[in-house]
């Protein structure tokens, strides 16, 4: 994909690229500005045609969801983005139970189908070809690994718990959890786990664990809240970037060579994201420091847009990582982009949000039909479609 391609996606990005500044009025004690009373229903529209694509792309049989990735990107790859796109279309349909009362009764449903998709040996296979044997039938076991599958599982399950969800996962997510929380004792890396073999540690998926344990923790009184305390200490202590006072995005792992703690935009948009769930203080901490660390304002297609750079100190024009970052768009990440409204939903700084969601419909734009609607990119890259609306509705529940 080159440059005109990016132009020709952004075509008519006029649909919704204002609204979200409407939806502010006036100033919250100095601080950020204040979400009118009926702004969530002015976005209401807009969210569920989106959620409504979302559902008819994503649920569907394993191995179609796999394969509706990009090929180019490699088998581990589109594991990884199918699997992402189930946990973050889950995280939205709670927010959006939350948010929309008269959705409640239908969510629950919906993200059983989508743990469902997501227990089933296709669907872990990216993880099975990392760590040479299935993440499930080796639960019982002391291994360190696995960490992404069974935390996603697990922060899938216990969203549908608190929103009201049976209890037909509960001996699965038992299980997860208990795994998750006696590996990372174990564990030589300071309550760490690797993502995968011969890799770096990365903050952002250990993120994914915290929340799970934390909602498990919420659920079973307290159970597992020792293991978040102790984490978040050393998040807090032994794992912060001092040129920014960001917290790492990678730290050096087992037979991975990396010069110390490294960051970059998007691992930081995750970052606070996560941590708005498990942390708000410590989250607003590192969102005011990402904001003025990675936050970059350019001019994309004609127009000024405000958005997050990927590294600190270079903006390549363009670039592709599809780990994490996605393509990167003078100097602005696919992958910050998408992450960073989750944290100002949170934390309530609409300025910034809707900042980003103009940028993102005018790199964009969106397609809207018969009662669904999406992003342009969202075509190839289903997986960013799913992580913005997580972030975009990512509130207190």
């Amino acid at each position: 994909m080159n440059l005109d391609m990016l132009k020709m996606l952004g075509s008519g990005a006029k649909m919704m690229a204002m609204l979200p500044i409407n939806l502010l009025s006036g100033k919250a004690n100095g601080d950020y500005p204040i979400r009118k009373e009926s702004s969530w229903d002015e976005e209401k529209e807009d969210i569920l045609e989106r959620a409504n694509w979302l559902c008819q792309q994503v649920i569907k049989e394993p191995s179609q969801l796999i394969a509706d990735a990009p090929s180019v990107i490699g088998k581990e790859y589109q594991g990884e983005w199918a699997i992402y796109s189930c946990s973050m279309l889950t995280h939205a349909l709670a927010n959006i139970s939350v948010l929309y009362l008269d959705k409640a009764n239908q969510c629950p449903a919906i993200i059983a189908k989508l743990i469902d998709i997501v227990n089933t040996p296709e669907m872990r296979n990216y993880d099975t070809m990392q760590w040479k044997e299935d993440a499930i039938k080796s639960l019982h076991s002391d291994k360190c690994g696995h960490m992404t599958y069974l935390s996603i599982l697990a922060w899938m399950i216990t969203n549908y718990r608190l929103i009201g969800g049976d209890g037909r996962y509960d001996t699965l997510l038992d299980a997860c959890c208990d795994a998750l929380n006696r590996r990372m004792h174990l564990s030589k890396y300071d309550l760490n786990l690797l993502s995968f073999p011969r890799k770096p540690i990365w903050l952002p998926d250990m993120l994914v664990t915290i929340v799970a344990l934390k909602n498990y923790s919420r659920l079973h009184n307290g159970k597992y809240g020792d293991t978040v305390e102790a984490w978040l200490h050393n998040a807090k202590t032994k794992w912060i970037h001092k040129r920014t006072g960001l917290l790492a995005g990678t730290l050096p792992g087992a037979s991975y060579r990396q010069k110390g703690i490294q960051i970059r935009g998007s691992h930081t948009a995750l970052n606070c994201s996560y941590l708005s769930l498990v942390d708000p203080e410590f989250a607003r901490q590192q969102y005011e420091l990402m904001k003025k660390v990675f936050g970059h304002e350019t001019t994309l297609l004609g127009t000024s847009v405000m958005g997050l750079k990927e590294y600190q100190n270079k903006l390549p024009n363009f670039s592709v990582k599809p780990g994490d970052a996605g393509l990167i768009i003078k100097g602005l990440s696919a992958g910050s982009m998408a992450f960073a409204p989750g944290a100002p939903t949170y934390l309530g700084d609409w300025e910034f949000r809707s900042q980003i969601l103009r940028t993102a419909e005018i790199a964009s734009g969106t397609i809207k039909e018969k009662g669904k609607r999406h992003y342009r990119m969202a075509d190839m890259f289903l997986v960013g479609e799913a992580t913005v609306l997580a972030m975009r509705t990512n509130i207190k529940r």
